[in-house]
């Protein structure tokens, strides 16, 4: 019937937000304190906020939103033997191989150099993109031009069109440690620029994602799927990481996510760009 693979088809675009879900298993620059210039500012009751430090980094994080061509025996559904016998056993017809479907995901980035319109985001959330469109913070949308990838580290360079956008300043990740703060910011859910924060639970963290990542950066700051390629920001407003996984039983945040640290993704951004 044709109304199974409809609803199959929907079900697969409401669960496509690009990140990287790993499955259960085994697995600053000079360090900045709060000072006189430091980004806080009390409220009214006398608490502290972030929201000067925000304000300032925030138009630097983008949305990313690809659009790619799904193949009816690619979808992740049609690729499980028991959805496939479920298929035949209620006599339910297959889809036509023939037939192409369009996918769309969502993930996050952050522009590295406004004038060059230069965005920085994982090389899984462009994967298969047959178009990238780029959205600010304040709503304007670019048809993004792919540059390069780096596939060890998970990054990937996009280019827009020139904006004023703040550069933000990339922080020493050798230097992080567990207990520092950190911030995540991205597009969870496809939801629209989302800040979370937490801790760094776990430096040097390996055997991730068959540990093709090398070390990452472990947090409690919540990732969630479509977080992919959005900074990980300390509290200097430093980038010193860039999120790229998490493990959820079901796909959703358990306090368990990840990030390349920046040292790692300054190295491959510089192998991108200059290998143009």
């Amino acid at each position: 019937m044709r109304l199974a693979w409809v609803l199959l088809l929907a079900a697969g675009l409401l669960l496509a937000g690009c990140a990287r879900i790993l499955p259960p298993g085994p697995s600053m620059s000079e360090r900045s304190g709060p000072g006189a210039d430091f980004p806080y500012r009390k409220t009214e009751g006398g608490y502290p906020s972030l929201a000067p430090l925000l304000q300032r980094i925030t138009p630097a994080v983008v949305n990313v939103a690809v659009t790619s061509e799904l193949m009816p025996e690619d979808h992740p559904f049609l690729r499980d033997p028991n959805f496939r016998r479920f298929l035949e056993e209620f006599e339910l017809e297959m889809p036509d191989p023939s037939e192409v479907q369009e996918r769309q995901s969502v993930g996050s980035g952050v522009i590295i150099d406004g004038s060059r319109g230069l965005v920085l985001t994982n090389s899984h959330v462009i994967e298969d993109a047959d178009e990238i469109t780029v959205t600010l913070k304040d709503r304007r949308s670019f048809k993004a031009r792919f540059i390069g990838a780096d596939p060890d580290t998970d990054v990937s360079v996009l280019q827009i069109m020139p904006v004023d956008a703040p550069r933000l300043r990339f922080g020493d990740s050798d230097a992080l440690e567990v207990g520092d703060f950190v911030i995540a910011i991205g597009n969870p859910f496809g939801l629209g620029q989302t800040v979370t924060s937490g801790i760094v639970s776990a430096v040097g963290r390996t055997g991730i994602a068959g540990d093709t990542l090398g070390e990452l950066i472990q947090t409690d700051a919540s990732i969630n799927p479509g977080n992919s390629g959005g900074p990980l920001i300390n509290l200097a407003g430093e980038v010193v990481g860039i999120n790229t996984a998490l493990i959820g039983p079901y796909g959703g945040n358990v306090g368990i996510g990840f990030a390349v640290p920046s040292n790692r993704v300054q190295a491959a951004m510089r192998r991108i760009i200059g290998a143009r």
